[in-house]
């Protein structure tokens, strides 16, 4: 890999293997690690994109490719960077500022 994926970038990702209820097959996913993170690490934090509307509080909803779905924040997970198969967009501002806030309230609670 040339570069390194940046915070809010979605890249398709293969996270399989995977055990129990994790999220599985490859898919999108939403960068979340800091860019900071990422420049030096071999690893970078991810959350799936899931086209499952749950509705729940912690999920952030989105439209990517013209499908209607949302950030499983409940999902994430260090992937290697292997893992990382091509950035295939990149969340607009107001997703950005959504999902930067319910991290913090995930993690502040």
């Amino acid at each position: 890999m040339a570069r390194y994926p940046a915070r809010f970038e979605i890249w398709l990702i293969d996270l399989n293997p995977v055990r129990g209820a994790e999220i599985a097959k490859t898919r999108p996913c939403v960068v979340v690690s800091p860019d900071e993170l990422n420049q030096h690490l071999k690893t970078c934090l991810v959350a799936p994109l899931t086209s499952t509307r749950r509705h729940w509080p912690h999920r952030v909803p989105l439209i990517f490719a013209d499908v209607e779905g949302e950030i499983a924040t409940d999902q994430i997970r260090a992937v290697d960077r292997t893992r990382l198969i091509r950035q295939i967009g990149t969340l607009d501002p107001e997703t950005e500022e959504k999902l930067s806030m319910r991290l913090v309230e995930m993690f502040r609670h």
